[in-house]
């Protein structure tokens, strides 16, 4: 096994990931502690060299005076110069090389992407809810920066705590050696240094996180400015959008400057704190060497230790700063990512077995936790094979009712069964693998056309690809397209939500997208909305193709396109108003009748959707 392959950086985590810091941590890096323990372990070993250095130059000095310049280079002092030699050419390059090796090897390169699957993973199976609830960049920045946060605790927790602990461990056995009270000294100096963090620290971590908060809203502003870049130039509010960036910034500057100041203070305090260390402990040497209590090579030795501590005090108080801004970090994207909006599989979950088709929505209800809009109530059964219709205005449920048939949100009162299997008691990957879907808003990825259409069925060959697109009246269009890399046809990309292409181009991908798919229950919501009438037409009968043998859930305001449905429901204020053909609903002279007689353009357009729709 390759030295790099020791820690498994993809290996799935257990569970949810906890709200407590330490047991936070414990998720991220489960699997990986064995390494991470060797590892310190390398570095503690190096550590302690520190302690050894300054032994061996003791040692060597008091055996040059005590042999003087003619007598040194002799056998007698052989062990003293073999030992010196190897400790300095063997023993100290090999453990401080294995200390970097398994820093540099297993843990840092593995780490970052073993954290960052797994809250990527996480973050996957939350609710649609949680998505819609923030910034697509501010999710996506903290999962960034909390994998960044958790592997640079881990390796700076290796290379400098477990490192600077074993130097203070040796150096305190080696300060033993020379005379106690020079051990007590340096107890007492050390007190006064772990006050000095212990004040310090939390304060840098509160800080820290209020820091990594305004920096992901900046994260978030600008992402979220950039997405939507066409609507800011449409409506010429470049200044808004900057001034809401810079009120961002601002908060981030402030922050930022808080956590500098207190950063600042504690570095000057612990670097006074440094320079008193070689005064005191060479200084108490040399008093103790005028008393004959200590030797020449002592104080070489206490000068050396007392130097390198001092000099590790900056670099250690600037680590521990580090760490303790990581875990601010950390603790910031807990807040974040770890709060529970999922809809989960039940642990005895099927999969579901799709024979005819048929759906049944029993007395059910859904109120986005509110008290109002959703849906209330509803029952309804769709045959296999059935088409299916459902109208109504802004905010009526129509949405919300494929919403749950999709399991995008847990159900709130009753049951949706497929074929008699209720599909709370299935997984959802088999539910929505037997489901295809072609939205109003279609979505696209900054992908090839040929991976956004295979998106529908992955391991579709080449032949069943460009007979779907031809299905969808896409094939000849895809053939001219060309990105900025030079890339042609379906290996063109497609840009960020298919930019390049226009909205009719754009659905026409989906439609081919869900008729490669080919599953057994469609859902159509406004599938043709942003097709002209004439490319409408060409694909109509296609359409009708595709929906063979299928159940078919079509929504739309443009009621010309419903008229062959088997069944038309009517929504209203969440319940189903009106039921049956297109035309037994105009002649029934209710709700539908009045959408038919008032539509302009073959839409839909009632007194409640003439100001702003609501979105369902």
């Amino acid at each position: 096994m390759k030295i790099g392959n020791l820690i498994d950086a993809f290996q799935p985590a257990r569970g949810a990931p906890p709200k407590t810091l330490a047991a936070f941590l414990d998720w991220c890096l489960a699997g990986a502690w064995p390494m991470l323990f060797l590892a310190a372990a390398f570095s503690a070993l190096a550590g302690g060299m520190e302690a050894g250095t300054a032994f061996i130059l003791g040692l060597v000095i008091d055996t040059a005076l005590a042999s003087g310049p003619e007598q040194f280079f002799t056998t007698g002092n052989i062990l003293v110069i073999i030992g010196a030699l190897g400790f300095f050419l063997i023993l100290r390059p090999v453990l401080f090389g294995l200390s970097a090796a398994s820093n540099a090897i297993i843990v840092q390169p593995n780490v970052n992407p073993l954290v960052l699957s797994r809250l990527n993973r996480w973050t996957l199976g939350q609710s649609v809810r949680f998505f819609d609830d923030d910034f697509a960049g501010r999710i996506a920045q903290k999962q960034m920066q909390t994998a960044s946060a958790v592997t640079s605790v881990a390796t700076e927790v290796i290379n400098v705590v477990a490192f600077a602990l074993a130097s203070l461990a040796g150096s305190l056995a080696l300060l033993g050696a020379i005379d106690l009270r020079i051990t007590l000294l340096f107890a007492a100096w050390l007190v006064g240094y772990f006050a000095l963090i212990r004040w310090f620290l939390p304060r840098i971590r509160e800080r820290s996180g209020e820091r990594a908060g305004a920096r992901a809203m900046v994260s978030g502003q600008v992402v979220d400015t950039i997405t939507n870049i066409k609507t800011v130039k449409l409506f010429a509010h470049a200044s808004h959008e900057e001034r809401s960036a810079q009120d961002a910034m601002a908060d981030f500057r402030v922050a930022a400057l808080y956590l500098g100041y207190l950063s600042a203070t504690f570095r000057f305090c612990l670097m006074a704190l440094a320079g008193l260390l070689p005064v005191l402990l060479i200084g108490a040497t040399l008093l103790l060497w005028r008393a004959g209590s200590a030797s020449e090579g002592d104080i070489v030795a206490a000068g050396a230790v007392s130097i390198r501590i001092a000099q590790m005090t900056g670099w250690v108080s600037f680590t521990l700063m580090a760490i303790y801004s990581n875990v601010g970090e950390i603790e910031n994207g807990m807040k974040t990512l770890t709060r529970p909006d999922r809809v989960e599989d039940r642990d005895a979950a099927k999969t579901l077995a799709v024979s005819a088709g048929e759906i049944a929505f029993d007395s059910v209800g859904f109120a986005y936790g509110r008290d109002v809009g959703g849906i209330r109530n509803v029952s309804l059964t769709i045959k296999p094979g059935e088409k299916l219709g459902i109208v109504g205005a802004s905010g009526a449920g129509k949405s919300t009712l494929v919403s749950l048939l999709l399991r995008l949100y847990e159900g709130e009162e009753g049951d949706i069964l497929i074929d008699g299997q209720n599909i709370a008691a299935v997984t959802q990957d088999s539910l929505r693998s037997q489901i295809g879907m072609v939205t109003q808003e279609t979505a696209m990825f900054n992908r090839s056309a040929r991976e956004n259409i295979l998106y529908g069925r992955p391991e579709a060959n080449e032949a069943e690809l460009i007979a779907a697109a031809k299905q969808a009246e896409a094939h000849e269009f895809i053939l001219d397209l060309e990105d900025g890399q030079g890339r042609r046809g379906y290996d063109a990309y497609l840009g960020e939500r298919g930019v390049k292409l226009s909205g009719g181009q754009r659905q026409r991908i989906a439609l081919a997208r869900a008729i490669l798919k080919d599953a057994p229950i469609l859902i159509m919501d406004e599938a043709t909305s942003a097709l002209d009438s004439e490319v409408e037409a060409l694909i109509q009968a296609a359409l009708e193709r595709v929906m063979e043998g299928k159940t078919v859930l079509a929504i739309a305001h443009r009621l010309s396109t419903l008229s062959e449905m088997d069944r038309i429901i009517v929504m209203e204020q969440g319940q189903i108003a009106e039921m049956g053909s297109h035309a037994e609903l105009l002649a029934s002279g209710g709700l539908y009748a009045q959408f038919w007689a008032r539509q302009s353009g073959g839409f839909i357009c009632t007194d409640d959707d003439e100001g702003s729709a609501a979105a369902e």
